[in-house]
């Protein structure tokens, strides 16, 4: 397949793009900086306030990957909740998956990021992508699909092996590898299309 990824040099993005590789696939990079993480055929300096761009680029691949954060300097999250309303308004044909995040994962009901013990480090982020979530939750006409990691994730282990959950963790931690190892699966073989969904180790 011809996958564009867009934030191929973040922490989850690199990995998505090494394991899309791995399995053959042409992997075109997209970022700020237009940098060339290993595996990418080719990349490109896009960033995802370019919606008439972003939205060339999902209609031209296969599949589209998005994983772009919000600022986690202290600055605003509006650009990033902007960018995703945006091009939910441009209504891409093309298929595109959303890194989210865990926050909006829920627990007897209970969403994650409403949780007294949730870390207030990850507070803010976590109610951003649950608002993301949200707006695609409410869109139409579009073949999106969004996948939350589980409550921990960092870089480990690729054993290829994960648990699959809908809207409560699959588990407490995922390896960033098996991570893209689950989100290249669903490139391939799509079984979650437009709904939310989460892995774990």
């Amino acid at each position: 397949m011809n996958i564009i990824v867009i934030g191929a040099t973040g922490m989850i993005g690199a990995s998505v793009v090494a394991e899309a590789a791995r399995r053959g696939h042409s992997v075109t990079a997209i970022s700020r900086s237009g940098q060339k993480p290993a595996g990418a055929a080719q990349a490109q300096a896009i960033d995802l306030s370019d919606s008439a761009a972003i939205v060339q680029l999902i209609n031209a691949a296969d599949v589209t990957v998005i994983s772009i954060p919000p600022d986690r300097s202290g600055g605003s999250h509006e650009p990033v909740l902007k960018a995703h309303r945006d091009l939910i308004a441009a209504k891409p044909s093309g298929r595109f998956l959303v890194v989210g995040g865990a926050g909006s994962l829920k627990v007897n009901g209970v969403r994650l990021v409403d949780m007294p013990d949730f870390p207030a480090a990850y507070f803010k982020e976590s109610t951003t992508f649950t608002q993301v979530l949200e707006a695609y939750q409410a869109s139409s006409g579009l073949a999106w699909t969004m996948l939350c990691p589980a409550p921990e994730i960092a870089p480990g282990q690729r054993t290829g092996a994960y648990k699959v959950g809908i809207d409560s963790p699959a588990g407490n931690a995922i390896s960033v590898e098996d991570f893209a190892v689950a989100l290249v699966d669903e490139l391939e073989t799509p079984a979650h299309a437009g709904q939310r969904f989460t892995v774990a180790n």
